[in-house]
């Protein structure tokens, strides 16, 4: 198959965790790795064999070389990364086990792409030859300027003539729902493919999934079917994924999702498997990557579904942020090899 280039756009992080399940600082070591949604999508892509290429902007710094080698190394294109600013932005984060959270703690303000300029990155190039591109609802949330790049990169994608999905990804430390709504309503009409939980619909969309509650775990697909045809009625998107997320505890968690094709009204959802978490950051950046490989790689719908919620439960039980698995691993788990035996 024919190398797909694909587009992610988006913020590129410093991670720092403490070992294990320790609480931050209860040791003076922290873990250093790098992450950010947008990024770990475009990681996910380029391990399925996708020419995958991520567009950031990085501090012309020792931090922010260390950052291109990283996506070098996981074989993410970067020749349209900028570098300017003065920091990366950095994120704590702590795993929570059994009854206690995971937590994470953002100092990002002011990181170079929060301050990069609309006009500074050659769009017309950075989408020659690409097949989809990828955003999230964090990039906007970070800056005016950086919501400007956004609408920048989105009104190049459709001038090329390439798909687009958004994962809508509310952040309640970043912005307001109200200022998520003004932001990204518009942006969101542009897009092919939208993934989201339920929150997200609630918070950036301003529609409900009745009857769930999270917290104790209950779910109703039927609720998520009605929230997702209301998206693609109101907003014409032609698709809507939901990802559903069965909190048993910080250590244990049930995963699925449903899709929604407009055009076919058919309504799709996935298998279901509980997870005892390793790491549970990325997940859902996994389950991204995963309905794009599959549309590209010419998927149906419900297979696409399947590979995605598949490669996005087995990121879970992986470190860091980004998606250590390979093709023939997610497509072993959907053909029903959860048995977790040693490969030999």
């Amino acid at each position: 198959m024919t190398m797909l280039k694909t587009v992610c756009f988006g913020e590129l992080m410093l991670r720092l965790s403490p070992p294990g399940f320790e609480r931050l600082f209860q040791t003076p070591s922290l873990q250093a790795s790098f992450g950010g949604g947008e990024a770990n999508v475009a990681v996910s892509l380029a391990q399925f064999g996708c020419d995958s290429a991520y567009v950031t902007c990085l501090p012309a710094n020792p931090v922010g070389d260390a950052a291109l080698r990283t996506l070098r190394a996981e074989g993410v294109n970067v020749e349209h990364v900028v570098r300017g600013g003065t920091r990366l932005g950095l994120y704590f984060a702590e795993t929570g086990a059994s009854q206690r959270a995971s937590t994470v703690v953002y100092d990002r303000a002011h990181s170079a792409i929060s301050e990069l300029p609309p006009g500074s990155i050659p769009w017309h190039d950075v989408f020659d030859g690409a097949r989809w591109f990828h955003w999230t609802g964090i990039t906007p949330a970070l800056s005016e300027s950086a919501a400007a790049c956004t609408r920048e990169a989105l009104q190049a994608a459709r001038r090329a003539g390439v798909g687009v999905s958004v994962d809508l990804n509310f952040r309640s430390k970043l912005w307001s729902a109200r200022e998520a709504q003004q932001t990204m309503r518009p942006l969101i009409e542009q897009a092919d493919l939208l993934i989201a939980n339920e929150e997200d619909l609630q918070s950036v969309l301003g529609v409900a999934v009745r009857g769930v509650d999270v917290i104790a775990g209950t779910l109703d697909v039927d609720a998520y079917r009605e929230a997702a045809t209301r998206v693609v009625r109101e907003f014409g998107v032609s698709q809507v994924a939901i990802t559903l997320r069965e909190s048993l505890s910080a250590s244990d968690n049930a995963w699925s999702a449903v899709l929604l094709d407009g055009p076919s009204r058919q309504f799709y959802q996935s298998q279901r498997y509980v997870i005892r978490l390793v790491d549970r950051i990325g997940g859902g950046d996994s389950f991204a990557a995963g309905l794009i490989y599959g549309a590209l790689s010419g998927r149906d719908h419900e297979s696409s579904l399947r590979f995605a919620v598949a490669a996005s439960a087995l990121k879970q039980t992986i470190p860091g942020d980004f998606n250590h698995v390979s093709l023939a691993e997610v497509d072993r788990l959907v053909a029903g090899d959860a048995s977790g035996r040693v490969q030999r």
